[in-house]
């Protein structure tokens, strides 16, 4: 079938009726729940997307025919990983870069794990055969996935096979003739339950050793599978209007834990079962982290733009765009932006072919990218918090507009520069529901731990980085210095 349209994937979610718990209750149509509905309508509106700009999101697929996603595409040119990008910043325009988890990030992973499948045959061929096999099945079907991770956090000194309930994390319990049966708890699925199917997929930020074997896993499954259930965190969608939340109103993916209670999984939608040194290194041979990466980085850029035009239209609004300290700040969040797009760029430009075939990027780029901006989003986000200052705490809502007895003093109480009271207003819900909502605090600590611990992958950057020539220069200036003897230069 070709890639989906924004109704079909509402209809997939109601007739998969995913076990979905939010707020001590069961839900029972995603697509209705007042949890759920707004972001799954959103999420239509991407697939919808792909049929409205057909030239920049679809492809023909070289299998059926079909046309299919270009986020699944398997790039084979630089022309092609430019396309692909396009299409991701498509999709990434509709949130502003809000939706951390939209789609094409995990098309990426699929693709990439299901070309470059040859690591997991070293356990069993049929292992990566499952891979490549997947990567076609979601791409002719448009599968919408979320994906988990992370082990829960219970005692982080010790590994699972050391916790005091060495069953509390997913783990295998058997295997049959036709599958496996796992048992436990991951962390932590965005947009669970509102997507098709889920990936389990290691985490490679703690390297896992033989003992971890039972815990190392990578399968692919419906989310409607019996014994599986997703288990919400508080909704940040509190039903209020899309004039008071213009952001949580209509980009709240969800967090959830997963539990797996004696789920069985066929044998075919296994990639890794029990080898703890396959999981270890499964992003990284597959060149799945750097696929993932360059996805990540293209909704970054896309996310900066955004953050940008909000304070640049804050500072227009009351202002303040021509003090000095103002201007400063302004600077800092531009130098982000053309810092992020030269590393996309970089990353596109100097992408070679991979051993598979595949057109991959320059890791190196989007390495020092994705290490980068977990560090100074934070501080994005608090420039336009400290530039809206006051603004962002007196800030009514549509509905004070609409009373009589206030509505007028507001309209003239809180103008602004060029801009009516009720416009002004809702500008500075915007810059509020970004940066001190409950949605906009998560959004920062999103992107923060995105790929993890900052200080953890930090020591993991330098421990890789090539060190050696950088030293040997400083040697070959030292030796160079006049009547000093080469044999007293170090690593001479």
């Amino acid at each position: 079938m070709p890639a989906k349209t924004g109704q079909q994937y509402i209809d997939r979610l109601k007739k998969a009726n995913n076990n979905v718990y939010i707020h001590g209750e069961r839900i029972e149509d995603v697509t209705k729940h007042p949890a759920t509905k707004n972001v799954v309508q959103s999420m239509a509106r991407l697939y919808d997307l792909q049929y409205e700009k057909k030239e920049k999101m679809l492809y023909t697929s070289d299998q059926t025919g079909e046309q299919v996603g270009m986020t699944f595409l398997r790039p084979k040119t630089i022309e092609d990983l430019v396309k692909r990008r396009e299409a991701i910043q498509e999709w990434a325009r509709i949130s502003g870069g809000m939706m951390g988890r939209s789609p094409d990030y995990l098309n990426a992973e699929v693709m990439a794990m299901g070309v470059s499948n040859e690591l997991f045959a070293e356990d069993e061929q049929r292992f990566a055969d499952n891979a490549r096999n997947y990567y076609d099945f979601a791409r002719e079907h448009d599968i919408s996935l979320t994906h988990t991770l992370i082990h829960p956090q219970v005692n982080r000194e010790k590994a699972q096979h050391e916790q005091k309930d060495a069953n509390v994390a997913l783990h295998l319990v058997e295997k049959q003739k036709d599958g496996i049966i796992v048992d436990g708890i991951r962390l932590l699925a965005t947009q669970g339950g509102i997507t098709d199917e889920i990936l389990v997929f290691p985490s490679t930020v703690k390297p896992a050793g033989e003992k971890d074997d039972p815990y190392s896993l990578a399968f692919a499954v419906p989310n409607n599978t019996p014994g599986l259930k997703f288990l919400s965190r508080e909704s940040f969608d509190y039903g209020r209007s899309a004039w008071d939340h213009p952001l949580s109103s209509q980009f709240e993916e969800g967090d959830a834990i997963v539990s797996f209670e004696n789920v069985f999984v066929p044998w075919d939608r296994v990639f890794v079962c029990g080898n703890s040194s396959i999981c270890n290194r499964t992003f990284r041979d597959t060149n799945a982290v750097v696929h993932m990466s360059h996805q990540v980085v293209s909704k970054n850029v896309v996310k900066t733009e955004f953050l940008l035009g909000v304070v640049l239209k804050l500072m227009d609004a009351i202002g303040i765009d021509g003090f000095q300290h103002v201007k400063d700040k302004g600077t800092e969040i531009m130098l982000t932006l053309e810092a992020m797009k030269s590393h996309l760029y970089r990353a596109e430009q100097s992408a070679k072919l991979d051993q598979w075939g595949t057109m991959t990027p320059d890791f190196e780029a989007l390495n020092a990218a994705r290490n980068w901006y977990p560090r100074v989003y934070p501080r994005l986000n608090e420039i336009l918090r400290v530039l809206g200052a006051s603004g962002l705490m007196g800030i009514p809502t549509e509905a004070d507009f609409h009373y009589n007895e206030i509505g007028p003093i507001l309209h003239r109480g809180l103008q602004g520069k060029n801009l009516e009271g009720y416009e002004k207003v809702q500008l500075f819900r915007l810059a509020w529901d970004m940066t001190m909502s409950a949605f906009g605090s998560r959004q920062m600590h999103y992107e923060y731990y995105f790929f993890g611990d900052p200080v953890r992958m930090g020591m993991a950057y330098f421990d890789q980085f090539e060190k050696e020539s950088y030293k040997g220069q400083v040697d070959e200036f030292l030796k160079s210095i006049p009547g000093v003897k080469p044999e007293m230069v170090g690593g001479a």
